[in-house]
């Protein structure tokens, strides 16, 4: 099973709808500190394997990074690990404040 890809206006959109999904920030703490969206949860990609417990595998998640690789790489991980509905964000949190949110500081 491969990892969806989402784009930020497809992610935003699916957000505006009040669908009930997960999103899970896999960035570093500094990075989650200095610019992140709104009601998404900091779980750095080292610490993944040994937290899988605190994530629903029948939730949608949506996994950000910075620009997208480090969140590709943790979806694929959930998928191998047995969650169903995984997406990357493309871009990252760097896309989604280009095209949705620019208050959402870039670096």
């Amino acid at each position: 099973m491969s990892v969806k890809q989402l784009s930020a206006t497809e992610l935003k959109n699916i957000i505006q709808q009040n669908e009930k999904l997960f999103l899970l920030d896999v960035r570093e703490p500094d990075e989650f500190q200095y610019a992140r969206i709104a009601g998404s949860v900091l779980i750095p990609l080292n610490q993944i394997p040994q937290r899988l417990s605190e994530l629903d595998l029948e939730q949608e998640i949506v996994v950000i990074c910075h620009h997208g690789m480090r969140s590709q790489q943790a979806a694929a991980y959930l998928v191998h690990s047995g969650f169903k509905n995984v997406a990357n964000l493309t871009g990252g949190i760097d896309a989604w404040s280009c095209v949705c949110d620019s208050s959402v500081a870039r670096y």
